[in-house]
């Protein structure tokens, strides 16, 4: 594996995000980034790529369509050991992503708050799942970290070896499907108590 080179970050529970992002751009990783999380690691002194600068495109239809793009799954789905699947990112100016910090809408507190089925609509996560997903699924060659408490492993692993272990980033994918399977059944339940 090479080394990590570009990462990135989009969550809700910002706890110790600033740090993170601050200890991979010294490692001389690009630090992209996603409305809020942009702001706040940008807060932190830390230099940050936006996602649209990335994607070429705003985000738009207030904030439901920022990462779903070509530029961002092509990067992260494309197999870096598949002479085609090479051929066309370059082809396509497509970079790698090799480094997904991402974590959900927290839909949970949202319908906790007995919010309208309008509102907790509005916090279905769509963009969140899909970048976990990608990079779970392509966990041969992409590090995808869902919570705070596996950053410093992450940046163990990247100052050791300039990138994690298979072992780790196969532990890491497992997590990320733990995840988005408990939070889909969470809203099938939520929408279950609906009867429109």
């Amino acid at each position: 594996m090479g080394k990590i080179e570009r990462a990135l970050i989009s969550v809700t529970d910002k706890r110790g995000i600033v740090e993170f992002a601050r200890e991979l751009s010294n490692l001389g990783i690009e630090i992209i980034s996603t409305g809020g999380t942009a702001k706040t690691i940008k807060e932190g002194g830390v230099k940050v790529t936006d996602i649209s600068e990335l994607t070429g495109f705003p985000e738009i239809l207030g904030g439901r369509v920022k990462t779903l793009h070509p530029m961002v799954h092509g990067g992260l789905l494309f197999k870096r050991d598949d002479k085609e699947h090479v051929e066309t990112v370059q082809r396509m100016g497509i970079k790698p992503i090799d480094l997904v910090v991402v974590n959900l809408y927290a839909f949970d507190k949202v319908v906790s708050q007995k919010g309208d089925l309008d509102t907790a609509i509005e916090n279905i996560d769509i963009g969140g799942p899909t970048l976990l997903r990608a990079s779970a699924k392509n966990f041969k060659y992409v590090t995808v970290v869902i919570d705070p408490a596996d950053y410093s492993k992450v940046l163990e692993e990247i100052k050791a070896y300039g990138n994690t272990t298979l072992k780790t980033r196969f532990e890491l994918a497992k997590k990320v499907f733990n995840l988005t399977s408990s939070y889909d059944r969470m809203i099938f339940e939520y929408l279950s108590t609906f009867e429109l």
